[in-house]
């Protein structure tokens, strides 16, 4: 009964992605949702950005193992992502009337910056939607009780993503983001609430983890425990904020207004649902001992899957997987889409200058369709946690593109120059510490390779300039533009960049 819902429930799920694509008419529909989204919808398809498989297994599995210290990263670092993008970026980039976060790197620095930037981003996708697409076949073995393996859920996942998000492109991620947030808001507190009722109770729970040491958030006043602390903080906080995803969602928006309250309000909402999944997972502490410590030795993630299997009524297990499986579809649905939008415009197209409208979204759509497979052999070899997997895939945004971004937006005397030099000495920073990571390091690679990026931004442009200034540039939509402007002026700037989308 449980597989027979989850299979019309993907079917349906299908349905609405495949009635989506009859909107997609041109690359500006595809990658942006034709920037025509009501403030409900932007505010679904934010908090979607994160409320996926790190999210509901994760960070669930993490915070019974390590408490509450060890999810700085995600839902702490990610949610106040969501919250800073809409205060500080949405209304600046809003107004560029951009189509990829590459086109803002050519525009204000040059087709160097563009090109690096992109590169890392595209990059950083691999191993978060690789955690997507873990998930689903974790999913399909659970809900078929062990007939279909991990690998091969894996394979039917990748499958029922791909078909809708090939053909619907934002506008399917997009409005089934909307559908999916009911079913998840909806569906986490009804499970609350059941888990609640055979753990004693709420107050019960939080007293027992209080006593366990897990409720303790901030480190013992020493410099070694803080430095890493503040690493993972920062990692996902900056890092993931040079993101295709991120960008996507909030130009997707009617209105610059639309794109900040609904950044802000979907970070908000996803930081208190985020607790949602660590209550159910570490009531499993209560309900089932025994069952924990065998999971905590073989796959922790397994943990409140398996609670939801074995100690919920039926009508409990199909909301429970039924609102798991919307959170992981929305998820690696726009995870697939934004690496593949952002290839195609920023390296695919300036190698084929002449080609269309037309052609271009047919690139999109086959990038789209390479890079799903890229990840799904990715996954099939990965043996990484799915919280590991998705906490380390914005250290190389956070060296390499943030610095750029942000000095972009803020900082009128930012040049290409130091663009060029933050990227090289932020990355080279970065790898060669991870190569020297030893048990007893203080200071965390990206964060040392962020703070080098930044000093290398600084030096870089202030130093005599080797690499002059584009004068004009071919903007997204084939027209020619004077060079962005920078500092506060872009707070004023109307661009038509996209004219030709």
């Amino acid at each position: 009964m449980l597989l027979s819902f989850v299979i019309l429930y993907l079917a349906g799920s299908v349905g609405i992605g495949l009635y989506a694509a009859t909107r997609v008419h041109n690359t500006k529909d595809f990658a942006v949702a034709g920037r025509s989204l009501p403030f409900p919808v932007v505010t679904a398809t934010v908090f979607a950005t994160w409320f996926g498989a790190e999210t509901v297994l994760g960070i669930s599995a993490t915070f019974v193992k390590d408490g509450l210290r060890a999810v700085v990263a995600d839902p702490f670092g990610s949610s106040l992502c969501l919250i800073l993008a809409g205060l500080w970026f949405a209304r600046r980039l809003y107004r560029l009337n951009l189509l990829t976060i590459g086109d803002f790197y050519r525009l204000r620095y040059n087709r160097g910056v563009e090109v690096l930037c992109t590169l890392c981003i595209v990059a950083s996708y691999l191993g978060w939607v690789s955690a997507q697409i873990k998930a689903l076949g974790l999913v399909f073995n659970v809900v078929t009780d062990g007939a279909m393996s991990q690998s091969a859920g894996m394979v039917l996942g990748a499958l029922i993503v791909l078909t809708y998000t090939t053909f619907g492109g934002m506008f399917s991620v997009a409005i089934l983001d909307f559908v999916q947030i009911t079913i998840i808001m909806g569906g986490m507190l009804y499970i609350g609430s059941v888990i609640s009722g055979l753990a004693g109770g709420v107050g019960t729970v939080v007293t027992h983890a209080a006593a366990a040491g897990k409720l303790d958030f901030f480190p013992p006043a020493r410099i070694e425990t803080w430095i890493p602390f503040l690493g993972a903080w920062v990692t996902m906080m900056f890092g993931s904020i040079p993101q295709q995803d991120v960008f996507q969602r909030i130009t997707s928006a009617k209105d610059e207004g639309t794109a900040v309250r609904g950044s802000v309000l979907g970070g908000t909402l996803y930081f208190f649902f985020a607790f949602v999944p660590m209550f159910l997972a570490y009531s499993a502490t209560l309900i089932d001992p025994a069952q924990v410590s065998i999971l905590l030795e073989r796959d922790s993630q397994l943990i409140l899957p398996t609670l939801i299997v074995q100690h919920t009524p039926l009508a409990a297990q199909i909301v429970f997987f039924g609102a798991l499986l919307s959170a992981i579809m929305s998820c690696s649905s726009a995870t697939l889409l934004a690496p593949s939008v952002a290839f195609s415009e920023n390296i695919v197209k300036s190698l084929v200058p002449t080609i269309g409208d037309r052609g271009l979204l047919a690139v999109m759509r086959s990038v789209l369709v390479g890079f799903a497979s890229l990840v799904l052999l990715f996954a099939l070899n990965s043996e990484a946690s799915i919280f590991k997997m998705v906490e380390s895939a914005y250290k190389v945004t956070l060296v390499a593109a943030f610095v750029p971004l942000l000095a972009g937006l803020y900082w009128a005397r930012a040049t290409a120059q130091g663009a060029i030099l933050a990227i090289v000495a932020g990355l080279a920073t970065w790898l060669t510490l991870e190569c020297m990571v030893t048990p007893d390091q203080v200071w965390p690679p990206q964060l040392v390779g962020a703070l080098v990026a930044a000093g290398g931004m600084v030096v870089g442009s202030l130093l005599p300039q080797w690499i002059p200034p584009p004068v004009t540039t071919d903007a997204p939509g084939g027209h020619q533009s004077h060079r962005l402007p920078v500092g506060s002026r872009t707070g004023t700037h109307q661009s038509h960049l996209s004219g030709g989308h």
